[in-house]
């Protein structure tokens, strides 16, 4: 790495501890993925689509998350930071892009946290109807507090444990569901592909069905980009990144398409059942209830509450590290610089605490109006993102080349470059613009659904363009892009 200039900071920035190992990352990762995607929503997939449209939108999904993946990896060895995405866009393309993209990030955690505030109530009462909702929202906030005020090492800690639970839960409903098929569990004869084939199957509904799944799929990955933020508190990056990028990838894709292809096999797509967003009849609660397990229910509603914990964990430490680096870079109030004697940004932690708790306040005034904005907005700032990540690689690694540097010199180098990123950017766009698509096909066009689905867009710009015009920034060349690694 002698070729590489070191770029000394006039400015001394407090830096974080590189405390998370690479078995906290890729569980970090696959955390924030694994979540009421696939325990709930996967149920609705196959009974819209058919479980071969099903297969096909998360297939194609899974393979454009690979290379934004690969492509956050190469980027994340190379020059770890906590601002990931926000911080190379800011180098590679644009200073407005990075404080657009810095602040939509936090702004979707926080919103986020909200919502995870909000359904772990609804979790709760499965099991205490007449318990009060305030007691859980504080026990809730209490505990995802806790494990990020400690160190980030407690933080690595427990959301290694709540993946692993998630993780554990997907391998033992595999591998019964694998039995039941082949007629070694439940008593019945092996079913085959049987449900694949029945009505319609297996691509109901036809390309326009496969395509609504498509793009909800898309909310069911998002989260993988924590590996991004977790890269500068993390040991030895540019030997971790890389691990966790290559092992995050198979696990998702061998979860989500064996666990989409066991329901399609075991349960009709034709079994009103699938549409149903109770956990009484979630997907995974009908196959283990097809078993005889008795408590399958309050098994599976233990497993999502736990999902409801991680997704929390994660958005409060993924959010308060974004604005930590924001402060950092100048783009937020100095205050959310400071650290702990632990190492934790301590105010950039509270403040994001407080707006989270103030969007859940909002969803009881107005019957939910504003939260359910509030949630609308935060919708598309994953997809966002991830056109982001996408765009800063293709210019990180062209300005590699311009600037005269060999590419043999990054820790992880991103496969099938420049594909990778174009294909993923192009996927993510189609995305996004695809939203709600049903809007524009009736008799009239449906302003206010409209509204609603893309009003994160025009959040993005206003935030991207505002900075522009006040800095008079402009798009960076390719020779003058910041590829010196801090230290």
């Amino acid at each position: 790495m002698s070729e590489i200039k070191v770029n000394q900071l006039g400015h001394k920035a407090p830096k974080l501890k590189k405390e998370l190992k690479s078995r906290h990352i890729t569980m970090i990762s696959l955390g924030g993925t694994i979540g009421t995607g696939l325990f709930l929503a996967s149920g609705g997939a196959i009974a819209q689509a058919g479980p071969g449209g099903a297969l096909l939108a998360y297939g194609l999904i899974g393979i454009m998350v690979y290379f934004l993946m690969t492509s956050l990896g190469e980027m994340a060895a190379y020059m770890p930071s906590s601002g990931s995405f926000s911080t190379y866009a800011t180098k590679f393309v644009d200073p407005a892009l990075g404080f657009a993209l810095g602040w939509n990030y936090w702004y979707n955690w926080a919103i986020t946290i909200a919502a995870e505030i909000a359904a772990v109530s609804l979790i709760m009462k499965y099991w205490f109807p007449d318990s009060s909702s305030a007691l859980w929202t504080v026990l809730f906030i209490a505990v995802v507090l806790t494990f990020n005020l400690l160190s980030v090492k407690s933080y690595g800690e427990s959301e290694y444990w709540f993946a692993m639970i998630k993780v554990a839960t997907v391998i033992i409903f595999i591998i019964i569901s694998l039995l039941m098929i082949f007629g070694i569990l439940g008593g019945q004869a092996p079913v085959g592909f049987t449900n694949f084939f029945i009505s319609d199957g297996p691509f109901h509904g036809g390309f326009l069905a496969t395509f609504g799944i498509f793009l909800a799929a898309g909310f069911s990955f998002q989260g993988t980009e924590l590996l991004g933020i977790t890269a500068g508190e993390t040991d030895d990056p540019g030997k971790n990144i890389p691990k966790a990028v290559k092992s995050v990838f198979w696990r998702i894709i061998l979860f989500y398409i064996l666990a989409i292809a066991a329901i399609g096999m075991l349960i009709p797509f034709t079994d009103e059942r699938l549409l149903s967003e109770d956990i009484a009849v979630s997907p995974f609660t009908l196959v283990f209830d097809r078993l005889g397990i008795a408590f399958a229910a309050s098994l599976m509603n233990a497993i999502i509450l736990t999902a409801m914990l991680s997704a929390g964990n994660s958005g409060l430490y993924a959010s308060s590290r974004m604005l930590w680096q924001l402060a950092v870079d100048g783009h937020a109030p100095k205050i959310f610089m400071k650290l702990s004697r632990r190492g934790i940004p301590i105010y950039a932690l509270m403040a994001t605490l407080a707006v989270g708790c103030l969007a859940f306040l909002a969803s009881f005034f107005g019957d939910g109006v504003v939260y359910i904005w509030l949630l609308n907005a935060s919708g598309m700032s994953g997809f966002i993102a991830w056109l982001g990540i996408a765009f800063s690689h293709y210019r990180f690694r062209r300005a590699f080349e311009v600037q005269g540097l060999d590419p043999k010199l990054l820790p992880y180098k991103a496969r099938l470059f420049p594909f990778g990123p174009l294909f993923a950017f192009t996927v993510c766009m189609i995305v996004v613009i695809g939203q709600n698509y049903n809007a524009f096909m009736g008799d009239t066009i449906d302003w206010y659904g409209i509204l609603v689905s893309y009003i994160g867009i025009p959040l993005f710009l206003l935030l991207w363009l505002g900075y522009k015009i006040k800095n008079k920034t402009k798009m960076l060349p390719l020779e003058q892009c910041d590829l010196k690694v801090e230290q």
